[in-house]
């Protein structure tokens, strides 16, 4: 495990849990999976991206507020343009594959047993201005592949700003 993991898994389970306004984490849901070619998304009930601050870190979380359900997040100082990416997967994966209104990145990750449920944490990192980014930010959705399947993660309604504002911490 490398030195920064431990306080980035918890720096992800915190902006998770603390993220919402809500006290009780609804039950969870399983992620809409997305033919190629379909319009956007729709949100998955109790799901939504989380932006938190904290000491110039922006962090921006897909997951079920205040509980350790997590399945996409990224990480930026302020101004450094570069992202740290965060993704569950099962055992044995070593690529994030992300897609956006047709744009993809492919990012070679780093994995480590996750601590906060079965599979994987990937690690990886990415400029912020990669087209797939700039789409996720424009649109305010990403699709991950997890093997051949494309688990979508559409913000709730009045939550995609969040988006664009995590981009705007990052530049």
């Amino acid at each position: 495990m490398s030195p920064r993991t431990p306080g980035l898994m918890l720096s992800l389970a915190l902006a998770a849990m603390t993220a919402a306004c809500s006290t009780v984490a609804p039950e969870p849901a399983t992620p809409v999976v997305v033919t190629a070619g379909a319009s956007s998304p729709q949100p998955i009930a109790g799901y939504d991206w989380h932006l938190t601050t904290h000491d110039g870190i922006a962090r921006l979380a897909y997951g079920i507020a205040e509980s350790d359900e997590l399945k996409l997040a990224f990480e930026c100082g302020a101004g450094s343009g570069t992202l740290q990416v965060l993704a569950t997967a099962p055992s044995g994966t070593r690529l994030i594959l992300l897609e956006s209104g047709g744009d993809t990145e492919r990012l070679t990750a780093r994995s480590e047993p996750s601590e906060l449920g079965e599979g994987d944490l990937l690690t990886a990192e990415s400029p912020a201005d990669a087209p797939v980014f700039q789409r996720f930010r424009r649109l305010g959705w990403l699709a991950q592949w997890i093997g051949d399947r494309r688990e979508a993660y559409a913000p709730q309604p009045g939550s995609a700003a969040d988006v664009d504002r995590f981009f705007a911490l990052c530049d």
